[in-house]
C-alpha cells in the first residue's frame, strides 16, 4: 500500500526491551573477523570472556541479535515487501563505551521520508537507554524502498545528505579486509536471517550470482579495521561512526578501505579491488572522542 507519510512521522513505535551477554558480543566480533591472529593481545580484547571491549557497531544490531526469522517492514503508515528494501545507511553515536552485557530499552521513530520518484528513502532514529533511563547509544538508519515513491513527498537532498565525503587527495592509509568464505553464514547468527545472505537460489532470484555479505557486517569490519589501525584498537576512542551502503560484498573476496584524516575525523571508502574497485561503502565517517 502507498506510504502514509503523516502517519509514519507521527508514530513512535512501542518501546523494545532487550538484553545481551558477553557471549553475544564475542560472537559478533568473531563474525566481523576478530581473532584472525589468536595470540595478538589487541585482538583478544574483543574476545576475552565476561569483559570484552565492545565495538560501538554492536549497538546497530543488539536489539535484534537473537532474531531467528527474516525481518519485516511493517509499521504505522509503512508496509513494504522485504524484497523491495535495500539498506541505505547506518550510524551510531555512543556517549561512552557500550557495556559487554546488559539490558536496555529502545524507542524508534521515523524522522524523514523522501520521495525519489521510483523509490522512497525512509529515515529512522532509535534511542537506546538502560532500564533506568540512562542513555547508552543512538542509532540512525535509512532504507531505500524500490517502487514505493511517487506519493508526492519532498525529494530530499542527493547523496543521502551526508557531508562525510573524502577529500580530493591520496588517502593517508589503505587497509585490506579479507572476507572469510563462510563469513555471511557466521554473521547471520547475529540476528539477520535474510536468505539473501545464505540461500543461493534466493540470491539468484534477486539478481546476484551468489549470496552476498550483510551490509552491516562490512560496516562493522570497516569500523574495526579503522579502530585497530588508527586508534590503537581502543573502542573507547570512538564517539560516532557511520557509513552509506553503496554496493555489495561477497564472501571470500578481499575488500580495501582507503582512509583519510580530515578535520579531526577519519573518513573512508571501501572497495572490492577484484571487481574493478567497485564501491561497497561510501561516506564512512568515524569521529573520535
Amino acid at each position: 500500500m502507498p506510504i502514509n507519510v503523516d502517519a509514519a512521522l507521527a508514530a513512535e513505535l512501542e518501546p523494545l526491551e532487550f538484553s545481551w551477554s558477553s557471549s553475544d558480543v564475542q560472537l559478533y566480533h568473531l563474525a566481523l573477523g576478530a581473532g584472525a591472529d589468536p595470540v595478538d593481545p589487541r585482538e583478544l580484547r574483543y574476545l576475552v570472556d565476561d569483559t570484552p571491549q565492545v565495538l560501538p557497531t554492536f549497538g546497530n544490531v543488539a536489539a535484534t541479535f537473537h532474531a531467528t526469522k527474516p525481518p519485516t517492514v511493517k509499521f504505522p503508515g509503512i508496509d513494504i515487501e522485504l524484497s523491495k528494501v535495500l539498506h541505505a545507511s547506518e550510524q551510531v553515536t555512543a556517549p561512552a563505551p557500550l557495556p559487554p552485557s546488559g539490558s536496555a530499552r529502545a524507542v524508534t521513530r521515523f524522522t524523514d521520508i523522501w520521495d525519489k520518484g521510483k523509490a522512497a528513502v525512509i529515515w529512522s532514529e532509535t534511542t537506546v537507554t538502560d532500564l533506568d533511563g540512562h542513555p547508552l547509544w543512538t542509532q540512525r538508519r535509512s532504507i531505500f524502498a524500490r517502487g514505493e515513491g511517487g506519493f508526492g513527498g519532498e525529494r530530499g537532498p542527493s547523496g543521502g545528505g551526508s557531508s562525510a565525503n573524502p577529500p580530493d587527495r591520496a588517502p593517508d592509509l589503505e587497509l585490506d579486509m579479507p572476507v572469510l568464505p563462510q563469513q555471511a553464514l557466521l554473521y547471520r547468527l547475529c540476528g539477520d536471517r535474510n536468505p539473501l545472505h545464505s540461500d543461493p537460489e534466493f540470491a539468484s532470484a534477486a539478481g546476484f550470482p551468489r549470496p552476498i555479505l550483510h551490509g552491516l557486517c562490512t560496516y562493522g569490519m570497516a569500523c574495526k579495521a579503522i579502530v585497530d589501525a588508527l586508534l590503537d584498537a581502543d573502542v573507547a576512542a570512538v564517539g560516532s561512526y557511520g557509513a552509506r551502503f553503496a554496493g555489495v560484498a561477497y564472501p571470500g573476496e578481499t575488500l580495501r578501505a582507503a582512509v583519510w584524516k580530515e578535520d579531526g575525523r577519519l573518513l573512508a571508502s571501501v572497495v572490492a579491488p577484484s571487481r574493478e574497485n567497485a564501491v561497497v561503502l561510501s561516506g564512512v565517517e568515524l569521529v573520535p572522542t
